[in-house]
């Protein structure tokens, strides 16, 4: 009983500090109103790392996705496709990424983490034509793994030939 006492009587003196903390408000990152906080990132090297955009288009898994300034937290599997970031007064660039995650985050944040991108300029249509024929030509011939292997590279190269010009 004695030890109990002891506990609620150091709780009582610890209250007073803590009641100066109820007044403290959670912020989150200082991004302004009609911008997002982008990071971009691969295991190998950082695109963006806190830049302010003003809009970023991400091919999700579950479709499309256009996210703007204080948009709802959400995470989003990536699938093959171009992420478009238009920057400030309307410029845009394209990175062709593989696959991975996007995070919005409170705040207006967002990190993209992605196992490959690219710049779409950096890839030539003739040889994603040439690609795909490969492709489409493997994917019903060979072993079951091949097959398989080779659907997945047609919807990756299908994805690129469709942005690549």
């Amino acid at each position: 009983m004695c030890a109990l006492r002891l506990a609620t009587r150091s709780l009582l003196r610890a209250r007073p500090a803590a009641a100066s903390l109820r007044g403290a408000v959670r912020t989150y990152a200082d991004v302004p109103a009609d911008k997002i906080r982008l990071s971009l990132t691969l295991p190998h090297q950082i695109i963006y790392e806190g830049v302010d955009v003003v809009q970023v288009n991400i091919p999700a898994v579950t479709g499309d996705l256009g996210v703007l300034a204080s948009h709802v937290p959400t995470i989003e599997e990536l699938r093959p496709g171009v992420i478009d970031i238009v920057e400030d007064g309307g410029a845009t660039k394209q990175y062709f990424v593989s696959g991975g995650f996007a995070t919005v985050q409170p705040g207006s944040v967002l990190s993209i983490n992605a196992v490959e991108a690219y710049p779409v300029e950096d890839f030539s249509a003739e040889a994603i034509r040439a690609q795909l024929a490969e492709a489409q030509k493997n994917s019903t011939s060979g072993s079951e793994i091949d097959q398989v292997e080779a659907k997945i590279e047609l919807e990756v190269l299908e994805a690129l030939s469709a942005v690549a010009k």
